[in-house]
């Protein structure tokens, strides 16, 4: 029996040896610090069926599956069982807002379809694989977010899921530690739709973003495959258009499908509106109604850290703080000096993974601080504090946990951004 047949009689996979689902695979999967062939055994005593090893020694009866690389394995197993289900997948990717327009295309297409999308951020080249085995007869459409960090990667991902339509939300300044420059990052989201003009049927893109159309143009886009939509008004009444109709602190939108219709969401930051018009453009794609489309967004309430907006006993937090890049950092200082509200904090954390590039982008992020002529900031983190600047400076989250529960700020209205590794969701609960 191959692994396909073994997997279709026991349809659940677990890389987590403390995760071990009765009757599901474990793939013993290898990282630079673990090699989990040593926790094949206890996979299944907890309750696995099978174990995929690729170490002799740990095959120790029939239960175990030998193979020359494990993850290899997991990644040939989730590209036949995408083939054998033959959904509809859309892959999606870009610097800012992927996982939040994975997540509004998502509420979207709900609205008429049986859905499967990519759960939180598991858009690797291991849980890309994982999310593809979630697949079943029942799905109609797949929405499946691509993450990368080097060049290559996106290419690799794509020949995995085989995506049929994609979409690039954005490009900006994200990894650049791995991708060495903002053309790196360009050349890099454009494997996306290299493979849709070989293998696909179409690419959404946001013409707002010149650079886009030109990625298309470079890999070889047939102009026929481009599903085109914009924040602007277009000579072209058939293209999708939206405008910001209000952003303090919910936005709301009016869209243009042929017909207008508004739209009030629960996401706060102008930033979202291309978010928000890109999930109106595939679902008018595929054939929803404009109600669809309006009850989709305006059911969809934003969580874990992303686009929140919290009304505590004493402040209102604008919670961005799932990750951080220059590009997305400066939308988010941008759209709260636009809010209408003097009494306003900013708490920033450093963004990670620029290399060469840190100090000079964090530089760039405290001169518009100081341009726009905000007075309340504390920055954390040991890049920021490289910086030229008169504000408060914090070494980690637990310095300025510390300091807040002795400052105790009231009646204030404050942006919380900062990359992941920060953690500056630890201070949420004293604000």
């Amino acid at each position: 029996m191959n692994l396909y047949d073994i997997f279709l009689e026991h349809p659940v996979v677990t890389t987590d040896s403390r995760n071990c689902p009765v009757d599901s695979i474990f793939f013993a999967l290898k990282g630079d610090t673990y090699n989990a062939n040593a926790f094949a055994a206890e996979a299944l005593q907890k309750g696995c069926s099978y174990a995929v090893v690729d170490e002799a020694e740990y095959a120790l009866d029939e239960r175990y599956i030998l193979v020359d690389d494990v993850l290899q394995a997991l990644q040939a197993l989730a590209y036949q069982h995408r083939k054998q289900m033959g959904v509809k997948i859309i892959g999606i990717t870009g610097s800012n807002g992927k996982t939040t327009t994975k997540e509004l295309i998502t509420a979207v297409l709900k609205e008429k379809y049986k859905v499967h999308a990519t759960l939180g951020n598991l858009n690797n080249h291991i849980g890309v694989p994982l999310t593809l085995l979630q697949l079943t007869h029942q799905h109609q459409l797949a929405v499946v977010e691509m993450g990368a960090n080097h060049p290559g990667e996106i290419k690799r991902l794509c020949e995995i899921a085989q995506p049929d339509f994609g979409i690039i939300t954005n490009v900006g300044k994200a990894h650049l530690e791995g991708f060495g420059s903002f053309e790196g990052v360009m050349q890099a989201k454009a494997e996306l739709y290299a493979h849709i003009a070989s293998n696909g049927m179409g690419v959404f893109i946001n013409s707002d973003h010149g650079y886009l159309q030109q990625m298309a143009i470079q890999a070889g886009l047939p102009t026929e495959k481009e599903i085109v939509y914009s924040m602007n008004n277009h000579p072209d009444i058939s293209m999708i258009t939206g405008k910001i109709k209000a952003s303090d602190p919910y936005l709301t939108m009016q869209c243009q499908t042929g017909v207008t219709f508004e739209i009030n969401t629960r996401l706060v930051g102008s930033y979202n509106a291309e978010n928000i018009l890109a999930a109106v453009t595939i679902g008018h794609f595929f054939g929803l109604k404009n109600t669809q489309i309006k009850q989709g967004i305006e059911l969809f309430v934003p969580q874990n850290n992303r686009s929140q907006l919290i009304e505590t006993i004493k402040n209102r937090l604008i919670i961005d703080a799932y990750n951080a890049n220059p590009t997305s950092m400066e939308a988010a200082v941008l759209n709260i000096q636009q809010l209408e509200n003097d009494n306003k904090l900013l708490i920033l954390g450093d963004m990670l993974e620029l290399g060469e590039h840190a100090v000079a982008e964090h530089q760039k992020i405290v001169d518009l601080i100081k341009e726009k002529g905000f007075q309340s900031v504390y920055l954390v983190g040991n890049t920021f504090k490289k910086t030229k600047h008169a504000y408060l400076t914090f070494e980690d989250v637990d310095e300025l946990y510390a300091f807040l529960s002795a400052e105790k700020p009231e009646n204030k209205t404050i942006l919380i951004k900062g990359s992941r590794g920060i953690q500056l969701e630890k201070i949420i609960s004293i604000l």
